[in-house]
């Protein structure tokens, strides 16, 4: 096999510290996982593998360091992202991903995409008046439609934000619950809630809530309504029914807009094929005004064994679909 060498200098000792990570280990990660070997010696690396392998590991580090310079605050989890972004799409650009801020939330963090269909996921949400984010769980689907709303409000693009989530157990189970209607309902609404205040600190994002200008609600409590100048979310889409999904967005009022999440291999509902979810995204394919971001396990961005137990998932269900079809035991 045909192999080359390549050395790459990072002028700033600071830089490099980041890059490299500690005793080298982002290093050691992007050997293995474009099976080459990188050496170090001081802020100068050394490259030796295939030749794509190289080109890839100097365009990476050469756009890494770019980011750096242009301010962006670098995380070690940064070097696994902007590989994959690399790997995915050769075109792409760093800097048009990780520099697209969308909000600078509590405590200083910035919120911006990770991945290319994270950002294609973002400019669709700022165009479009519906947006479904469409894939399995880690890649980001609610967490960006929640910064994407909040940055609305703060904006003054929009006067308020409502919280969307299916109860599915809205039947006898719900029942046995303590409480009233709204406290019966809270558990189901909690990973709403957890988004909204990694936003706003939370003396803030209570006032709002007290005032009506954010509301978390279950979908039951939709019919009827009509919501104007409104950011609208409705997660778990998956374990809507076809006439919840269908009533959720004819809710849709003047000057609103929403964003529908959910992951087709999660339905909770007795009957996966009733999922609301997977009949809108045939049922309104091609419509002007609606787009479907697509996510797969690349788009993780929670700790990296999240995307590895996504893949084995998605492995084991294809050979038992195989064996399925195959008439295996």
């Amino acid at each position: 096999m045909e192999t080359v060498k390549e050395q790459f200098t990072v002028e700033s000792a600071d830089f490099a510290g980041l890059l490299f990570g500690h005793q080298n280990r982002n290093l050691h990660l992007v050997e293995r996982l474009l099976n080459m070997r990188i050496s170090c010696r001081g802020t100068t690396l050394s490259f030796e593998g295939a030749p794509p392998a190289v080109a890839l590991a100097l365009r990476l580090f050469s756009e890494l360091v770019e980011l750096m310079a242009s301010g962006h605050r670098f995380h070690p989890v940064d070097v696994d992202y902007a590989l994959r972004i690399l790997r995915a799409d050769g075109k792409a650009s760093l800097r048009d991903i990780f520099l697209d801020r969308i909000l600078v939330a509590s405590r200083g963090k910035t919120v911006s995409p990770k991945t290319v269909a994270q950002k294609a996921y973002v400019d669709a949400i700022r165009c479009r008046d519906i947006v479904f984010g469409i894939g399995p769980a880690g890649t980001g689907k609610t967490y960006l439609a929640m910064a994407m709303a909040v940055a609305s409000l703060m904006k003054k693009e929009t006067g308020r934000i409502v919280l969307v989530r299916p109860a599915v157990e809205a039947g006898e189970k719900l029942g046995f619950l303590p409480g009233d209607m709204t406290e019966k309902v809270n558990p189901y609404l909690r990973p709403l809630y957890d988004a909204f205040y990694d936003m706003l600190d939370f003396p803030r994002g209570q006032e709002l809530m007290e005032k009506g200008v954010v509301e978390v609600a279950p979908l039951a409590f939709m019919r009827g309504r009509t919501l104007n100048d409104s950011f609208i979310i409705l997660d778990e889409a998956q374990n809507t029914t076809r006439e919840q999904m269908m009533m959720f967005l004819t809710r849709l009022g003047f000057g609103s807009r929403a964003v529908v999440t959910g992951d087709p291999t999660q339905v909770d509902l007795p009957d996966p094929r009733s999922s609301g979810l997977a009949e809108a995204r045939e049922a309104l394919a091609g419509v002007e005004g609606i787009a479907f971001v697509q996510f797969s396990d690349l788009d993780v961005v929670r700790h990296p064994i999240v995307q590895s137990v996504v893949q084995a998932y998605e492995r084991w269900q294809k050979r038992k679909e195989s064996d399925g079809n195959t008439g295996k035991a």
